[in-house]
This record gives structure tokens, sequence and C-alpha cells, in this order.
């Protein structure tokens, strides 16, 4: 762990959900909250979740495939960064003090840096779902030479327009007066998931509805009310996209309310190293709802940094040829024709993904 004899400073709470530690890392933006998974010797892949989710209702459907957890957990050590007091209930997530400054989205991107700092890392692979997205986005702009990769699922990039910046205020006024009632979670939920996992079924709705509810009851309404409006006075990424040089993998869910602006964001990126996949009949929260249709691309994802799956957990989707292992001066990212949509549930949008290896 790193140094705590600098301005951050951690503690370590006796905890160990989905196998991991819990800490409170104190950077100069505030305090925010950290789980690491795995061997802290190997490279490092860090988490940002959307609005009113943390690593638990964002991320645990896609690291309990099996497939997944043994492809990431294999090859990195994960770093789940939760935005400031959204962490779990158990760990004390108190309400943030009004004597604190409100963060904006660039304070939140320099706070990840310090988490950086914090653990020692130099160089990272980050993993963020449409808000967290946007904020490790603007990481990757900022600090160019810390990321090697970008796997964003559903993200935005463009200042809110007036009907979701209107939106968005009406949510935070029914957090200020009602804290997180149902019309609020109702709102979240169609953020999140698409209207078909939405229906209720014979009278029930699905776990992960169900779950996901039950989760979003932790949250401390005015920590919610912080980090949405840092994101709602975002500013417009667009201009800095084509200079963003790490490979970059895009989940857009075509029933999220935010599909079109991440199919704009991948059309205002250098196609050279940057792929698109769609997934249909999926709202926002790909790594919930649908987290198989995510492997193969992840998996094909980082065989262009020499990471690979264990044999004996290798699926029969990724059996056959593989593409060219790159060596560290490869820029091949990759390639539409490895991404087979048979049985996955997902459409690839026909843009370029690779490009010449230099031997």
């Amino acid at each position: 762990m790193g140094d705590s004899s600098g301005d951050s400073v951690s503690i370590d709470i006796d905890l160990i959900p989905l196998g991991g530690k819990e800490c409170i890392v104190k950077t100069s933006k505030g305090s925010v909250s950290v789980l690491v998974c795995g061997d802290q010797e190997k490279p490092a892949l860090i988490t940002y979740p959307d609005v009113a989710l943390n690593y638990v209702s964002c991320f645990q459907g896609l690291l309990f495939c099996p497939d997944a957890a043994s492809l990431l957990l294999q090859n990195f050590c994960i770093y789940h960064i939760d935005a400031p007091g959204h962490e779990l209930l158990q760990l004390g997530a108190d309400v943030i003090s009004s004597d604190e400054p409100l963060l904006c989205v660039d304070d939140l991107a320099d706070q990840v840096a310090e988490v950086l700092d914090f653990f020692g890392l130099r160089e990272v692979l980050c993993l963020g779902v449409t808000a967290g997205a946007y904020i490790l986005t603007l990481f990757a702009m900022k600090y160019k030479e810390r990321v090697l990769g970008l796997i964003l699922v559903s993200p935005i990039c463009k200042r809110p327009s007036w009907t979701e910046w209107l939106y968005n205020k009406v949510l935070m006024n029914l957090l200020h007066f009602y804290g997180m009632c149902g019309l609020l979670k109702e709102c979240l939920l169609q953020r999140y998931f698409s209207k078909e996992l939405r229906c209720i079924v014979q009278g029930e709705e699905s776990d992960i509805i169900l779950t996901c509810r039950r989760l979003l009851d932790e949250r401390q309404s005015l920590n919610v009310i912080r980090f949405l409006q840092a994101i709602n006075e975002r500013h417009d990424l667009t201009e800095g996209l084509m200079n963003l040089k790490c490979k970059t993998l895009i989940f857009a869910g075509e029933s999220s309310p935010f599909h079109a602006e991440s199919v704009y964001m991948s059309t205002k990126m250098d196609q050279k190293i940057v792929a698109l996949v769609e997934v249909q009949a999926c709202g926002s929260l790909v790594t919930e709802e649908h987290p198989d249709s995510m492997i193969v691309p992840i998996e094909r994802f980082l065989v262009g940094f020499g990471y690979h799956r264990q044999q004996h957990f290798a699926s029969s989707s990724s059996n056959g040829s593989n593409p060219v292992s790159p060596t560290g001066n490869n820029h091949s990212c990759i390639a539409p024709e490895l991404l087979s949509p048979q049985g996955l549930g997902i459409k690839l949008k026909p843009i370029r993904t690779r490009v010449d290896v230099q031997i």
C-alpha cells in the first residue's frame, strides 16, 4: 500500500467484501472509498460507477461472471473507486459536511490521480459507467501518461442538454426534500436499465431490479446530490477526444438514454484506437443487465495489451485463432471479426478498430 506519510492517508476497514480490502483514502479534495481486490503486485485496473451507485451495485454483475472474473482477476489488481460519500452503508458513509466545498468534475478527476499516487500506481486501465466513464475520460485527458486504456460503458462526453439539465435538477430537488423516495428510485432505474428488464412479470420484479432498489436505499441523499450536481455542470470533452491516444472500448446499451451520445463519442475519437459495441435490449448499466455481452470484447481488447485468460477458463467463444499478440510498441486494438455477436446479443458498429502492426 502507498506511503501514508504524505498528504494522503488511509484507514483500513476490517471488511472483505468481494474478496477485497476497503480503504478510506484522504485526498486534498476530500475522502474517498477504495476497495482493493487482488494482488497489488499485478497491473492496476480502476473502476468508477455511475450516479448513486458504488462498486457493488455497478460492477458485481460483471465480476460475478466466472469468465470475466478469471480474465480480470487473473491479470489485474482492481481498485474500485467510489464517488465521495457513496461507499457501503456498513462502512459508515456519513453525509459529507456542508463545510466541505462542492467538487466539480475536474476535482473528481484530480482525486482519482491522488488515489493512484497513494497506492503508488503509475499506469492503469480504466473501467467506468456513464458519469464514472466521464470522470475517467476526463482523467485520461488530464493525465495522459497514466492511462493505458479505457473501457467505457454508456459514456457521456458533452455538456448536458437542457432536457437532461432540467431533469437532473428535478432529481436533486426530490433528493433534497424527500430523500431516496420511490419516485426518485424509479427515475434512477430508468437511467440504468432497459424497459424490458423493468417490466414486472407475473407480479414480480427481476432480481437485478430488486437488488438495485435495496442498494439505493443505502445512499445518503445529500452525497448523491453533490455528485449529480458535479455531473450536471460538466463541460464538453469533444475537442479533446481526438487527442486521446489510449486504446478505448465503448459499450453502448441501445435502450440507454445516453446511447446516442455514446455513439457520438466513438465517432469523435481516433478510429484507429476505438471500438464500439452496441448491446441490444439493454440500458446504460450493461455491467449488470447484460454482463455476458462484455466478456469476449473485453478479452479481445486486453489481448492488445498482452493479457490472456487462463487456458482452462477459456470459453468456446475464444477458441480458434487469436489476434497477433502485440509487443510493447504495437498499437493494434481489436478487430470487428474477432467480436462475434452470435449468441451474445450484441451488434457491432462497422468502425475500423485495427491498424498495421509495427514490427
